[in-house]
């Protein structure tokens, strides 16, 4: 658990079967649409767009299974480009099907749109109207099931991928949730796409007397001659829906267990208001049990009954409650800020306060830290908040039993643009500042605050304190550094200080950051089994 290079090849691995299996489906479809002697006079009516609408639909069928089992990063991409050419080689298919039916397209195609408009035929062409286009092409989309169903899950996956961009979560977070649902409609339409079954082939009882290789060429003679009769078609039966029928089983059975648990009671034990507009939410729930570095989901119906939210565990496992930190940042925070009365000056009664249903603990890669005798933690802004449950479980096992802690140091990294807006954070550092001190372990705990939003001047007017016993802005003995951390050296000392130690980096913050410290965990570990190895492992927030 927790090893780098296992879980880097792990996802590398991941990916390449992934695409491997995109790409085998394809070229198996794209060959079967192409090839196959059932397909002859589909190709002769349609083209090279038959294959190419029914192999990027292969994919999208693939693809749709595992859209609700999270496999592959970059799944929704792939989703994109498929579907985009599956889209657009199905309106060239309606284009020539349409102008083949209205006598204007070359006689072959004329001829076998012709087929099934007289008794006890069946068509191939599954446009049957004779209506010129664009009108002609408009009716199929707005008359057939395919073309409505069509239109709707191809405007549904527009508005989910234009609402996963990054400007879009973090400043509508509202508009990104609600559009993101519409993801059940999408499945619906996309489970009866075909149902209509519009991509038609020759049925293999009339393949038996009608060959058409042998026929293909004799259009004019068909049901005139024995070994030619008119051939008869059917449709393919719909595929989809046993591609996505085991997930959404699956996702239903998940939904319905996050429903159960979410009806379980929350009692708010405590609320207490930080300063720069951050509330700290103190919990309990029957049977709840965490880890540390774990985060859970947090619905406040007062203020929404729809959302859900995800917020770190800052507490301990360790304590009897649950606990979260909540800046005030959205509307939807800005609501439970005023719900739970923090925007009062007066006592809030706890009958008073909202009711809050909770879905979790889920797991993250900062459970593992205790695997190690040395870690190194690294925080950037926001994401510094895993690290208050680590700390202080840290040192809850500290003070009970420290003979039986393998961890025997932490290195912690905070990078911030300011200090203020995580006050409540520095109060825990410093809490544990002081009892490391009265116990005499001060060296167990190494930190390092570094202010990454500010210039020369604003750190030369504080300079001047810097004799001063504690830091003058965070209260801390250990001073307050500004700008960005030399990685290079960091690793370097530390990999002198431990140098045959399994030494694990645990980083919260933006993926830069991930690939700078991932760098220096290769370039910084020993060659040798007995030597240095630094261990990588991140969370996104």
């Amino acid at each position: 658990m927790g090893n780098w290079a296992v879980n880097e090849g792990l996802s590398i691995f991941v990916i390449l079967v992934w695409l491997g299996l995109n790409v085998f489906l394809f070229v198996h479809y794209y060959l079967l649409y192409d090839t196959s002697k059932e397909y002859i006079y589909t190709r002769k009516l349609l083209g090279s767009a038959l294959a190419l609408a029914r192999a990027p639909a292969a994919c999208l069928n693939f693809n749709c299974m595992l859209i609700l089992l999270p496999v592959c990063r970059n799944l929704l991409s792939f989703l994109r480009g498929s579907s985009a050419i599956h889209t657009i080689a199905h309106l060239f298919n309606v284009e020539w099907c349409v102008n083949a039916r209205v006598n204007n397209s070359d006689p072959y195609s004329i001829a076998l749109s012709d087929i099934g408009d007289k008794p006890n035929e069946t068509y191939l062409n599954f446009v049957r109207q004779r209506i010129k286009n664009p009108e002609g092409g408009l009716y199929v989309a707005v008359t057939r099931l395919a073309g409505i169903t069509g239109v709707v899950i191809t405007l549904c996956l527009i508005l989910i991928i234009t609402s996963s961009t990054k400007t879009i979560r973090r400043s509508y977070f509202e508009v990104f949730w609600y559009t993101h649902h519409l993801f059940v409609i999408f499945f619906i339409g996309l489970a009866i796409h075909g149902a209509e079954r519009i991509v038609r082939r020759q049925t293999p009882k009339s393949l038996l007397v009608h060959d058409p290789k042998a026929c293909a060429q004799n259009i004019s003679q068909w049901g005139k001659i024995k070994d030619c009769p008119i051939p008869e078609f059917a449709g393919n039966p719909p595929m989809t829906w046993k591609w996505i029928v085991g997930p959404m089983f699956l996702y239903l059975c998940e939904r319905l267990v996050r429903f159960w648990r979410s009806q379980q009671k929350v009692v708010i034990t405590k609320v207490v208001t930080h300063p720069f507009k951050t509330i700290e939410l103190q919990m309990k729930k029957k049977g709840f049990r965490m880890e540390v570095g774990q985060y859970i989901f947090v619905k406040c119906p007062a203020v929404s009954k729809l959302e859900w939210h995800p917020f770190t565990l800052t507490s301990a496992p360790e304590e009897d409650f649950f606990s979260i930190h909540i800046r005030i940042v959205g509307d939807w925070t800005e609501g439970l800020f005023k719900a739970c009365g923090c925007d009062k000056q007066e006592f809030q009664d706890a009958w008073k306060l909202p009711k809050i249903a909770v879905d979790g603990p889920f797991g993250t890669a900062s459970e593992d830290v205790f695997s190690y005798e040395v870690v190194m933690l690294v925080g950037a802004g926001i994401g510094v908040t895993p690290f208050a449950s680590i700390l202080k479980s840290v040192w809850y096992k500290y003070c009970n039993n420290a003979t039986n802690l393998r961890l025997k140091k932490i290195y912690f990294y905070w990078l911030c643009r300011d200090t203020h807006a995580f006050e409540w954070f520095a109060d825990l550092l410093q809490l544990l500042e002081t009892q490391m001190q009265e116990r005499n372990n001060a060296g167990f705990l190494s930190y390092n605050i570094y202010l990454t939003g500010w210039d020369e001047s604003q750190a030369n007017h504080f300079a001047v304190h810097h004799d001063e016993e504690k830091d003058v802005i965070t209260g801390l003995k250990q001073k307050t550094l500004y700008g960005r951390p030399n990685w290079d050296n960091e690793f370097k000392t530390i990999a002198s200080q431990h140098p045959t130690t399994r030494i694990g980096v645990f980083l919260c913050g933006p993926e830069a950051l991930a690939e700078t410290l991932n760098k220096q965990c290769i370039s910084n570990s020993d060659s040798s089994p007995r030597g240095v190895h630094f261990i990588f492992n991140k969370e996104n927030f």
